[in-house]
């Protein structure tokens, strides 16, 4: 069999695999059984004389062949999408951009980069979707976003080891804070001392799978009391001006700080510095990606 004997729905179905790193998360996008997931699989490696996947237990990962397939894979079903739109008489979609963002860019930063490029440029449809920094990665690398919003602890390791490496630009480093209730002890001082953050009530994101512990302050030196779990940062704010407990919270949070709610820097112990990327593949960007690149690099000098 020859690769091109590969059908688009198998080009399809190992995109989705690829992005959404298991073959279980993949057949229920799709709404798929796995078993048809896995023939689809089995048929595009026939077709490619390769192993395009390697089993893991935490899922799957491409293989040298995998990348080549699912960059190309990206190419194709983008031009029979676009085919289909234009015989159905629809408006082209050149002027499209995707975005992947983490969790807390949405409350601020991304509305504020959407709203300014619908002012200066209105034709260019932003398609966005918010993930964690192990699934955007995986669909920068399918295909399935242009640029990526993700946040980055220290020691800022790479945000994968595959190639090739992917094209990360800083956007801004600023320190973790601490959100307290106003009528809190701690909120009488303009500034929390990592001593003080023992024994406190925490609000936190749950923790599952490749997701991190995120509302805790990293590195405290006993077992966290979490008290409550969101995983909308909003809503743990809102709890925090409701004296349920403390979260963490980045700067770039500020403006969506409902009343109630002090956020104020932690001292003593080492510094907890946050970076704020953008992630692209390497290569040229589309002019609508570049235009929303630039839109969010407006939107960090502005919030």
């Amino acid at each position: 069999m020859a690769f091109t004997d590969a059908s688009l729905t198998s080009l399809r179905v190992f995109r989705e695999v690829a992005e959404r790193g298991t073959l279980t998360a993949a057949a229920d996008a799709l709404g798929y059984t796995q078993s048809a997931v896995s023939r689809q699989i089995a048929s595009l490696e026939r077709a490619a004389g390769a192993a395009l996947l390697e089993r893991r237990h935490d899922g799957v990962r491409l293989t040298p062949a995998g990348h080549i397939v699912v960059r190309h894979a990206a190419e194709v079903i983008d031009q029979i999408d676009a085919t289909a739109r234009e015989l159905a008489g629809l408006p082209d979609q050149r002027g499209k951009a995707r975005l992947g963002w983490f969790a807390s860019a949405g409350a601020v930063l991304v509305p504020h980069a959407l709203e300014a490029l619908r002012r200066t440029h209105p034709a260019i449809t932003v398609i966005t979707r918010e993930g964690s920094t192990p699934a955007l990665v995986r669909a920068l690398r399918a295909g399935a976003v242009d640029l990526a919003l993700v946040a980055s602890a220290p020691p800022f390791r790479p945000l994968d080891t595959e190639t090739p490496a992917l094209e990360l630009e800083v956007l801004a480093e600023r320190s973790l804070r601490l959100a307290v209730p106003e009528s809190h002890p701690l909120a009488r001082a303009d500034h929390v001392d990592i001593a003080d953050l023992r024994g406190q009530r925490w609000i936190a994101a749950p923790r599952s799978g490749e997701d991190l512990l995120m509302g805790v302050w990293p590195g405290l030196d006993e077992r966290p009391q979490i008290v409550h779990t969101a995983r909308d940062w909003l809503a743990k704010l809102h709890l925090v001006a409701a004296g349920c407990g403390v979260t963490t919270v980045t700067p770039s949070m500020a403006p969506a700080v409902p009343p109630g709610v002090r956020v104020l820097p932690v001292r003593g112990g080492p510094r907890e510095e946050r970076r704020l990327l953008l992630a692209r593949l390497p290569g040229p960007l589309s002019e609508p990606a570049a235009r929303l690149a630039e839109a969010i690099r407006t939107a960090i000098g502005e919030t």
